[in-house]
């Protein structure tokens, strides 16, 4: 029998990978025990004392509220929390209570019966009214919520100021002054990318797509349409596209390069702009110090910006819990507003409430870019488990390759629907 549960184990975290997470059937545990030990999973980071520091603050907090309970905190490593979560979700003796969880991977998590629907005792929290609608939506999966945004991140276009001043130019005020004020850059300073950006940087394309007026999919009753081949997602596609294969990035670097890359490209000094996000600032900072500055991306007409993708973490209580009550408490407490604004100085990570983003916006300038693109309007992926096959699979950087090489925008879209909508359906 072991051996054989061992084989089913690793079968499912084979699925898991490769396409989110496996249908596992949980019902929530009838015990709802309020002392013993809360398990919580947090991901790790590269410098994980500033968080820890944050997270063992909120834990003394929370034990000394909260007699007879132990708060035991494990830090899991992103890289493999998908075989992390399988085996939580198919072995509820190994699962936590709380878990941080990507927003991205939210409705697998979801469609494998996992987390808890917290979406009657959300109106009970108080501060849950202050939380931003376009934070919130992350945390919903067919309408219903199943996490808390502890907090989100959205990208806008860093520029260096120095070679804006050499040349005479302002920031692009739309996206076709984004396009020529690239081309311009690369055409008078040759020895600069005009702005670093990728074939494989799909969360850079995906606000070209939005600002269009178009949208990756859209939902028919239970499912999921995509809407990459419509005209308005062809207009901000082509758009995207144009920046490598027009040469202000050059296609025999940029066409392979992702957002990291990108990001990379800029700090180091060889670009003179980039599309790169509120958890990048400290890489720019350590490049290009003093020698930069960010506004938000803008959108195709003077004055609007581009809807940024929503990206960010949430903390979400495990289905299997027996401790639910605790459980969803020191979530209240963790994405709190105070300790929302206490990760904010520790990581620089945004908050999720509005009123929170308004303080760092006027305490923290370099932050105010980030809170104005999120005051813009954000979009999400698709709330469906096919978007992790569909990730996985690589089906929006392949479309943009394709059309850097001189495939017809309307034919790789097309091609790129299809592949979404195989996914969508199953096949």
């Amino acid at each position: 029998m072991r051996a054989a549960r061992a084989v089913l184990v690793a079968a499912v975290a084979a699925l898991l990978a490769a396409c989110g997470p496996p249908q596992v059937q949980q019902t929530g545990p009838a015990v709802d025990e309020r002392t013993g030990t809360l398990r919580v999973w947090l991901f790790d980071e590269a410098n994980r004392a500033p968080k820890q520091a944050t997270v063992d603050e909120a834990v003394a907090r929370f034990e000394r509220d909260h007699p007879g309970v132990e708060v035991d905190v494990q830090y899991i490593a992103v890289e493999t929390r998908s075989e992390r979560f399988t085996g939580a979700f198919n072995d509820p003796a190994s699962a936590p209570d709380v878990a941080e969880v990507g927003n991205t991977d939210l409705a697998g998590y979801v469609a494998a019966g996992g987390l808890r629907d917290l979406t009657e005792e959300l109106p009970r929290w108080p501060e849950s009214a202050d939380l931003a609608p376009s934070a919130l939506d992350t945390a919903r999966v067919a309408g219903e919520v199943f996490g808390v945004p502890w907090y989100t991140g959205v990208r806008a276009l860093y520029y260096r100021t120095d070679v804006f001043d050499e040349l005479g130019l302002q920031p692009p005020r739309t996206t076709g002054e984004l396009l020529a004020t690239a081309r311009r850059i690369r055409e008078q300073r040759p020895d600069l990318y005009g702005i670093a950006t990728g074939g494989k940087y799909h969360y850079a394309l995906m606000p070209f797509i939005w600002a269009a007026g178009g949208d990756l999919a859209r939902q028919e009753g239970q499912r999921w349409v995509s809407t990459l081949d419509s005209p308005e997602a062809q207009r901000g596609i082509e758009a995207y596209a144009d920046l490598i294969a027009g040469g202000a990035c050059p296609p025999e670097q940029c066409a392979d390069m992702t957002g990291s890359q990108s990001v990379q490209a800029f700090a180091s000094g060889k670009a003179a702009m980039t599309i790169g996000g509120d958890f990048n600032r400290k890489a720019v900072e350590a490049g290009v110090a003093g020698k930069y500055a960010v506004v938000p991306l803008p959108g195709e007409q003077p004055g609007s910006t581009a809807p940024a993708f929503a990206g960010g973490n949430l903390l979400s209580v495990l289905n299997s819990s027996q401790r639910s009550t605790l459980a969803r408490e020191f979530v209240q407490l963790l994405a709190g507003k105070e300790y929302q604004r206490k990760m904010y100085d520790a990581m620089g990570n945004l908050p999720t409430f509005l009123d929170v983003q308004g303080e760092v916006a006027e305490s923290d300038p370099a932050a105010a870019p980030f809170v104005r693109t999120l005051r813009g309007g954000t979009h999400f992926v698709p709330a469906t488990a096919a978007w992790s096959e569909i990730d996985a699979q690589g089906v929006l950087p392949t479309m943009v390759q394709q059309v850097i090489g001189g495939t017809p925008v309307d034919e790789a879209a097309r091609r790129a629907a299809e592949q979404m909508n195989a996914a969508f359906e199953g096949r």
